[in-house]
Order: C-alpha cells, then structure tokens, then sequence
C-alpha cells in the first residue's frame, strides 16, 4: 500500500537474513526540531508594568484558550507554509464557533522556521504541560533538520492561553544534543517526534513520551528509543530496550518509539520490528508506568509480542509488525470506585489470515492496576458476528483509536470503544484501497455492536481509489474523527461520528477547507485529529 503524503523512506538496508518485504515496504516518515526556551509566567505591560491578571483557563481537556470548550486540532504536515512545500501547519477550531487558529514555524513565537520536508504535525499529542488550566499542543514535525543532520527531528509544545490564542503562542522545544534534556545527540534520520503521546501520572504531574524510531545504538541501526519528558520544570529521561529492567534487548531496526499510546495510569511503546526469536519483524510492545523508578527511568512493567500470549494465533509470523498503531482508555473494572486499569489495543496489520496477506488483526487486552496484562480479545474480520471479510491488503489494525466516554461510571461495552482503520480496504473493483473503519466495544463480544463506515456509507465522499479511509483517526468522548486527507480533493476533510454509530451511519459534524473559517487550502487536511 502507498499512501500519498506517506511515501516510502529509504531504510538503510538490512544485514544479511533480515531482508523481508517490509525492509523495502512504506516506513511513515516522522519528525521534530530545536531545542527553544520560551519565556513564560509574568507578562509585562509599557514601561515594565505588570499587566493586568488574565482569565483564569477553566481546565476542560482539549481546550487550548480556556473557556470551557473543547478544541479540535488537525493538522496538514503536506502543507506549504511561507513558500516552503510540505512544511506543515496545525488547524486549532475553537469549540462554540469561534474561529480557527493556524499554527507553524512561521507563526510568531513558535520556535524555528518552516522549511521544505518538515511536516509540522505529523503527530500530536494534547494535556497540560504547565498545568495552569488550558491544554497545550504537542506537536512532531516530521523531517526537521537540526543544524546540519538532516531528519534528526523535534517536538515543540505549543502552550495554550486566555490571552495568547491567535498570533501570541509561546513553545518549547525538545530535541537530542549536549546540554539538551534529551541525551545523546541528534543523527541522521533519528526521526525523534515520530509518534508522541501525554497524561497526566496519578500523582499529578503531566509528562509527554517521545518516539525516536530511528535511533542508531550500539546494537545497530534504528533500534529506537523514546524520550521520556516529567513534570513542570520539563526534566527528561531516555528509555531504550537496553534499559534495566525493558523487555527484551535492542537490535537492528526494532524501531521501538514508532507508536505510542498513554492512558494517566499507563503508556505504551511499539516496536514494530522487534524479532521474536528467528521471526523478523514480527513486533513488540512494552509497557511503563509514569513514573520514575530507582535507575532514573519510567517504571517498566512488562514487554510482549504476538508469540507471548495466547490467542487464536499464538505465533508470530514474518513482517506481522505487532505494535505498529497502539490505543489506550481508561478502564474502571467492576468493583472499582474510581479509574484503575487501562485497556491497550495493539494493531498488526501485517497479519495473514490463512491465504489472506496483510489482512490484518488487533489484539486488546487489560491492563491492570497491579501492571499485570490480560488478553481480553483478538479482532478480525473474519470473526463470527463481526462485518465485512478479511482480505489480502486490507491492513486491518494500521490505525487505532480508543475512548472511554463515561469515565465516572463502571465501564461497559457501550462506554469504552475502538476504531480500527482498514485503509486497504476496497468494497468495489473501481475503487480500490478506498478504505474505512469499523468500530467495535472493547470489552465482550467484538461483533456484538461493531459498526462499519466506509467512503460512500458514512463517510460522504467517494468511493474512489485510493482514498485509503482509515489512515487518521481520532477521538474524543463524544466522537470519533476521520480523517479523509487524500482522495479526491473535494472529499477531504474530517468527519465526526458518534461512537455509537451504526453502519453506513452519518457524521453530526464536518471541519473541511473552505468552510466555517478553514482556509480553503490543504494538501493533507486531517492526516492528524486530536
């Protein structure tokens, strides 16, 4: 499958008995910056007089300025920004109808400038890094060269404000090098920022985790890392597998960091193209707790691949890449007064389901407050009850989405959801790899009440060839967002569902260019929903 916007990067090529097809297969790009120290508390009015005390930030999630409101961020990492192609920008549409904020290098006090190739929210995350009430804005930017090593890659957290939303954001930077928070230095190709994801810990400091897939080590190339970011003073920590206590051991082309996913009592990291034994690329996961243990680093709790815990395909096979889209929610467990658990989806959807290559599978399982793991469901098409039929190139599992909608209550099949995207999906010869999503309960029987949508049913436009519906997904409590960046062009945008959707059921709320205050330009309008 090639995605538009999503190209192959050329990987340095495997030693010997590690060439498979995916050493040659699309590798999503990722990205990020310099490192920048903005300025933030007191803002001083003429003459040096402190001015007048802003508004206080109401502490809604996913509210950039404040007011109570929930905000939607979604990003364009294609778009040209100040002649520059493919730099990337970030749409903020405030909630209550006003207005939308672009945000970029070019922005004013937003660090750094737009070049060719950044791709400026490529990933993003959202929380309260300074915990004064408003969310702030985690942003990678895919390709962002530090100095003179090309793709080293940055992350900048966009703050938010009563007072700053428009042309006034602060930022501060991460990125790699000597008396930078994040150790090592930056390389080639590193591509620190390609996937991120925050909280806030249980004892109420927020942090943001940081994906370097293409960290090079001792054990080789693009063994991968993360970068793990604590607290409001921004003190930083670097996680490997060959970290005490990390499950298994850094090799070539692990790739760990390439997905992430956090719940406030967990976070998750995917390497794609751990080997399990003489397997190749067939994945793995491991799992932390936020917060630091005695050797400096977040609290390991346990690491895992397909071939370590049962289910209907207990072995792992060749180029599986279990752990290449991860989602989290938190769970309340019967019995429990409050939020305890979390519970992980893991897609791999390089999975072969009998004569079916890369039809694709996503496993979910609980994790529970003691850091034990239960495998809860394997999920396919081909599963009784469940729509549709798993075919050769459907990448079942390539994107993932999860929600807890009504955290205050014991949590149900109806409360907490999944969203899987199939972008190889084709409903019809004229349109292939015009894609879709299915959605399904995350606790008890997958078919029970899963959903399915699809360009022409549920999503408006299309269908048309390879529109690959699927590919970005996103979420809040009360809708699950599609992103439709590619296609035809008049059918890019994205869409909301309620996460009780029925099949070919439509979206209640549409953000496309051109319409409610959305500059009409776009390249990739939706590749990243948050």
């Amino acid at each position: 499958m090639s995605v538009p916007g999503y190209e192959a990067v050329r990987l340095r090529p495997a030693p010997a008995g590690r060439q498979t097809p995916h050493t040659s297969r699309t590798w999503r790009r990722g990205v990020a910056g310099a490192l920048v120290t903005a300025l933030l508390g007191l803002v001083l009015g003429a003459g040096g007089t402190p001015a007048a005390a802003a508004p206080a930030c109401a502490g809604t999630q996913s509210d950039f300025n404040g007011d109570g409101i929930r905000d939607t961020a979604i990003a364009d990492p294609d778009a040209t920004v100040a002649g520059h192609e493919r730099a990337g920008l970030v749409h903020i549409v405030l909630g209550g109808g006003k207005g939308v904020v672009e945000i970029s290098q070019d922005t004013p006090n937003v660090a750094d400038a737009p070049e060719d190739g950044d791709q400026f929210g490529y990933s993003l995350a959202v929380y309260d890094a300074n915990k004064d009430g408003c969310s702030d804005l985690a942003v990678g930017i895919p390709y962002e060269d530090v100095g003179t090593v090309k793709d080293a890659g940055y992350v900048q957290v966009i703050f938010g404000s009563t007072t700053s939303v428009g042309s006034e954001f602060n930022s501060k930077g991460f990125v790699q090098g000597e008396n930078q928070p994040l150790g090592g230095g930056p390389e080639t190709d590193d591509w620190l920022g390609y996937a991120v994801a925050a909280g806030t810990s249980p004892t109420g400091f927020p942090f943001l985790v940081i994906g370097v897939p293409g960290e090079d080590g001792a054990a080789g190339a693009d063994i991968g890392i993360v970068g793990y970011i604590y607290g409001t003073d921004y003190q930083a920590a670097s996680v490997g597998q060959n970290s005490t206590g990390v499950w298994e051991e850094a090799e070539p082309y692990d790739r760990f960091g390439a997905a992430i996913a956090a719940t406030d009592r967990h976070f998750v990291v995917g390497a794609p193209g751990e080997s399990l034994g003489t397997v190749a690329f067939a994945g793995g996961v491991v799992a932390f707790r936020p917060s630091i243990n005695s050797y400096g680093i977040p609290d390991p709790i346990f690491g895992m691949g397909q071939g370590r815990t049962p289910g209907p395909d207990s072995a792992a096979q060749t180029d599986d890449r279990y752990g290449t889209a991860l989602a989290m929610a938190p769970y309340r467990p019967s019995g429990a007064a409050t939020i305890t658990d979390s519970l992980l989806a893991v897609g791999v959807p390089g999975e072969d389901l009998g004569t079916a290559v890369d039809a694709g599978a996503v496993h979910v399982y609980h994790i529970k407050a003691d850091g034990t793991v239960v495998l809860l469901n394997w999920i396919d098409q081909n599963l009784d009850g469940v729509e549709g039929e798993a075919e050769a190139g459907d990448f079942f599992g390539q994107r993932l989405t999860a929600v807890n909608t009504t955290t205050n209550v014991v949590s149900t099949a109806s409360t907490v959801r999944l969203a899987v995207g199939v972008p190889g999906e084709e409903s019809t010869e004229a349109a292939p790899e015009a894609g879709g999503v299915q959605v399904f309960p995350m606790i008890g029987a997958p078919g029970a009440s899963d959903a399915w949508i699809e360009p022409g049913s549920g999503v408006p436009s299309g269908p048309s060839a390879r529109t690959y519906a699927g590919i970005a997904l996103g979420g809040s409590p009360s809708l699950l967002y599609v992103g439709v960046p590619y296609g035809p062009a008049e059918g890019r945008a994205v869409h909301g569902f309620p996460w009780n959707v029925t099949t070919g059921g439509a979206p209640t709320q549409t953000f496309k260019p051109g319409e409610g205050g959305i500059p009409a330009t776009g390249v990739a309008f939706g590749a990243t929903v948050r």
